[in-house]
């Protein structure tokens, strides 16, 4: 049975760490093709500019559209041919990583999060959406980003909800990981179809890759709401280095090399839910741990603990937590239906899951959160 493991090549972490891009810029050579919306470019262009007059070096703005579309694509990798930029850099959110990822095709890539709300920085993939914010597909490139810089003050500085979103999505790491491990089950660190025998090889996870993604959990569980508290105040303090690492790397190397399972399929499934539209990934993917806990019958001792760990931060833990006040069983047999395609990581789990056990598992953690925040008051 083959193994393998996926990362960045350098991850870099800090106060006021921009102030380095140069540096990293210049391994490339001494100019940048810069993926970025232009409210996050505004909100550090002091620091871009004193890190191009200390290195030298020679930012391309492309002006980016807010889409990771195909014509977007298009339009930048034309730019950076025109302008001969020796690298690539997406600074921002998701949509500007994912589009720099798909701009550098795994070649000579910086990506620069200004927020740690989800674990996507490390990973090799991105997602494509159409010109009108549609799903259009996924794209996957030969590795992972050449570096990733985190700026903690700059995280430190973003609204507290982007990182304790993160701190949701972080939340499933383990407790997928760990199912993924239990079903042999692949991950995303394989080989991409057809490179040997003309067939799809599986390829599982390593214990250097489950090992992080208990780690992450015990990492939230220790430092989450202290870092929380420290975000609020605007201040970076070892508790918030330690969360930022947990959101973005712990988690992010937990994924991709150690497998997904139901809560992020839970969670795709509860997009099919209105109310959930106007709430973010690592929201629904804690309310989305909960039903995967449920669904596998974890004991109560450790359904406790991820319950209290939500509500102390202010993760979701309900339905009604993430704009769900009211539902239907047909609803949720549409969110089921989605959640099981054939494609679906949900049958990474050890067992054989029906939609008609992912409404249940739905229905009885919705439950138990409410009886859970009705018992604290």
């Amino acid at each position: 049975m083959r193994r393998a493991f996926i990362s960045p090549t350098k991850y870099v972490q800090g106060e006021n760490e921009l102030l380095n891009l140069g540096y990293f810029i210049r391994t490339f050579g001494d100019s940048a093709l810069l993926i970025a919306h232009p409210d996050d470019i505004a909100r550090v262009k002091e620091q871009l500019n004193t890190t191009s007059d200390k290195f030298n070096v020679t930012f391309v703005e492309g002006g980016f559209g807010g889409e990771c579309t195909r014509e977007e694509i298009a339009r930048l990798q034309k730019l950076a041919e025109e302008k001969k930029c020796d690298c690539t850099i997406g600074l921002g959110g998701g949509k500007a990583i994912d589009t720099a990822k798909c701009v550098a095709e795994g070649e000579a890539l910086i990506i620069v999060p200004t927020i740690a709300a989800t674990d996507a920085p490390t990973s090799h993939s991105a997602v494509l959406y159409t010109e009108d914010g549609a799903f259009d597909d996924y794209a996957y490139f030969k590795q992972s980003p050449s570096v990733v810089m985190i700026d903690t003050t700059i995280i430190a500085n973003a609204p507290t909800r982007f990182l304790v979103s993160g701190m949701g999505d972080a939340l499933s790491t383990y407790f997928e990981a760990r199912a993924t491990a239990r079903s042999y089950s692949g991950v995303n660190a394989g080989l991409p179809c057809g490179v040997l025998d003309g067939s799809a090889p599986k390829v599982v996870g390593t214990k250097a890759a489950l090992a992080l993604a208990k780690l992450c959990y015990e990492t939230l569980l220790e430092d989450g709401l202290n870092a929380k508290v420290a975000c609020d105040c605007n201040l970076v303090t070892p508790a918030l280095e330690n969360i930022v690492e947990t959101n973005i790397l712990l988690s992010g190397l937990g994924f991709e090399s150690a497998g997904l399972a139901a809560a992020h399929a839970i969670h795709n499934g509860l997009t099919a839910l209105e109310g959930t539209h106007h709430y973010f990934h690592g929201e629904k993917v804690a309310f989305s741990t909960i039903a995967q806990l449920v669904l596998e019958n974890a004991p109560k001792e450790e359904l406790d603990e991820v319950l209290a760990f939500c509500v102390s931060i202010g993760l979701p833990v309900c339905l009604a937590d993430i704009g769900v006040d009211t539902v239907t069983v047909e609803e949720l047999k549409e969110v089921a239906r989605k959640a099981c395609i054939p494609e679906e990581s949900i049958h990474s789990m050890p067992f054989p899951v029906t939609e008609e056990a992912v409404v249940a598992s739905i229905m009885v953690a919705d439950q138990i959160g409410r009886e859970y925040k009705q018992k604290l008051g």
